[in-house]
């Protein structure tokens, strides 16, 4: 019980390691920040006021949005307040019996925050209302309508478009936990499998990567997160996926492809992270989004190909089976790349050596041999 314990805890400690440090998280997030950033850049998201609202947290935008209107309540109430006070309609100012008050039934501080929650909000109790003796008053109920209308409608567009963003349709697209390396028709591939899980299409769907991983220049420079373009395609293509099931997208791991290199024994020794982008437009909302998803080289399986999940029944309906989305299988594979292509001098293999799950033991009857 200890043990398992503590391998729990071991897995849990370098997951959490793994998270830390890679720069894009598996649901999309970019894991980065920014530091010393020169105070007129920061201003600048309040000249940009608008987007800073719609990336705000839900929880900030709806303490905003109650304080804003009880802002400009408390704000335009004491405006009231002393419009009332400056006319001499206040309680303790003893208004003689044929006074005409500026607002009717405002004599406090109260009243006044009451009358002006009703004006911006259009509710009129009927009790409370201003009389035509205060020109001032007259402006000021003009004014405050205006306002109300303004911050009602900006706080209308923020909520609608946080909740029409598109990266609320990017959740229902999904990536395979993991990659695979195997081949398919007759080369090298790396493959990952992706599903839209609505039945709206994404129009003009495109899959691309982009492999993070720190070198050297021949001049000596460290660059860090050097980005190397990697190509995904499928059966029909690159472009324009008719994206109506899951679909396995590959990468060819040619002289080209940086994966060439790599071998089954020193793949989880390498230092990378392959991010993969799908972007298209949403049926629905005609608004463009971007999914995004991203494998360490423990998370790339070599070996394995993913199992079938489309089927057709009697009846001549298709079904997908996601109960299989991320399930793969061992399928015989080189233990390198230069080994698939028979690359003279580089069938190199791990001291350890690799089980192979297709190996049998047969006898063989050894001839007669005669010495001479």
């Amino acid at each position: 019980m200890t043990r398992s314990l503590r391998e729990l805890v071991k897995e849990y400690m370098s997951d959490r390691r793994v998270r830390k440090y890679r720069l894009v998280t598996k649901d999309g997030r970019c894991n980065i920040e920014f530091g010393n950033v020169m105070h007129r850049n920061r201003f600048a998201y309040v000249l940009d006021i608008w987007t800073t609202f719609v990336e705000t947290r839900w929880r900030f935008v709806i303490l905003h949005f109650v304080a804003s209107f009880t802002l400009s309540w408390f704000i335009f109430g004491l405006f009231w307040y002393w419009i009332a006070r400056d006319h001499g309609d206040l309680k303790w100012q003893n208004p003689h019996e044929n006074h005409t008050a500026c607002i009717y039934s405002v004599n406090t501080l109260t009243y006044a925050f009451l009358f002006s929650l009703e004006t911006q909000t259009t509710i009129g109790f009927g009790n409370v209302y201003i009389t035509d003796v205060c020109p001032g008053a007259v402006a000021l109920i003009i004014i405050q309508s205006l306002m109300g209308a303004i911050i009602n409608c900006f706080w209308v567009g923020v909520i609608m478009t946080k909740i029409s963003l598109p990266k609320k349709r990017a959740k229902t697209i999904t990536f395979s936990d993991s990659a695979v390396i195997c081949p398919k028709k007759g080369t090298l591939c790396l493959q990952i499998r992706v599903a839209n899980l609505r039945k709206t299409l994404m129009i003009g769907s495109q899959i691309y990567g982009k492999l993070l991983r720190t070198t050297v220049t021949p001049e000596g420079e460290t660059v860090i997160l050097d980005q190397v373009s990697i190509d995904f395609m499928v059966d029909a293509g690159k472009d324009n996926l008719f994206f109506v099931c899951p679909m396995t997208l590959y990468h060819v791991i040619d002289k080209t492809s940086p994966f060439f290199g790599m071998a089954v024994d020193t793949l989880h020794q390498q230092e990378f992270e392959l991010v993969v982008f799908l972007d298209g437009t949403a049926e629905s909302t005609s608004s463009s989004c971007q999914v995004r998803t991203s494998y360490i080289p423990q998370e790339i399986m070599w070996g394995y190909d993913f199992l079938p999940i489309i089927s057709r029944s009697k009846e001549g309906k298709y079904r997908v089976d996601f109960s299989n989305f991320a399930k793969v299988v061992p399928v015989p594979t080189a233990h390198c790349a230069y080994c698939y292509h028979n690359e003279a001098g580089h069938h190199h293999h791990s001291i350890d050596g690799i089980d192979n799950q297709g190996f049998e033991v047969i006898d063989i009857e050894m001839p007669n041999i005669t010495k001479m």
